[in-house]
């Protein structure tokens, strides 16, 4: 079991542009807003192990790009058991597991965290590494949201 009971955990592409906001948002949190009491974890598109990891902690935040048909760079948190998904979900994600399937094997493996989702819709996943100006230009206001909820957890 971890020393920490909630994980904040960055997903993303950094080469897909707006796909790279979770790790973009987690490596801020690390240098500017970093809780003594939540453990911070990288797992860009290598998300195959994220299933294994998710039970060692009695919460977790992933922070990942998402296709909600919002305004751009808008954030939504939300609980991963909370999610509708359709046969339409278009997966936004270019990492090996999106968040239907982490929720679909969370469920398959009956695991007792309590999973919730910082979703940010996106604007651009195309090739490059910078953020689109929707994204860009709201990074700190959800970064200042996505902290706040954090501290509310960790009380």
């Amino acid at each position: 079991m971890a020393n920490t009971n909630l994980a904040v955990i960055g997903l993303g592409n950094s080469l897909r542009r707006d796909d790279g906001i979770g790790i973009l948002i987690l490596e801020s949190l690390l240098k500017n807003y970093r809780r003594p009491n939540a453990e911070y974890l990288n797992f860009g598109i290598a998300s195959f192990d994220l299933i294994h990891r998710l039970q060692d902690y009695d919460e977790v935040l992933l922070i990942d790009a998402i296709e909600a048909g919002l305004p751009a760079g808008e954030l939504k948190i939300f609980k991963l058991k909370d999610i509708s998904f359709t046969k339409k979900y278009r997966a936004v994600s270019s990492h090996e597991l999106n968040l239907k399937d982490i929720f679909e094997l969370s469920r398959k493996f009956n695991l007792k965290t309590e999973i919730y989702v910082a979703g940010i819709q996106v604007q651009d996943i195309s090739f490059g590494e910078s953020l689109s100006d929707s994204l860009k230009g709201n990074l700190e206001n959800i970064i200042r949201q996505i902290d706040s909820f954090i501290c509310k957890r960790l009380l």
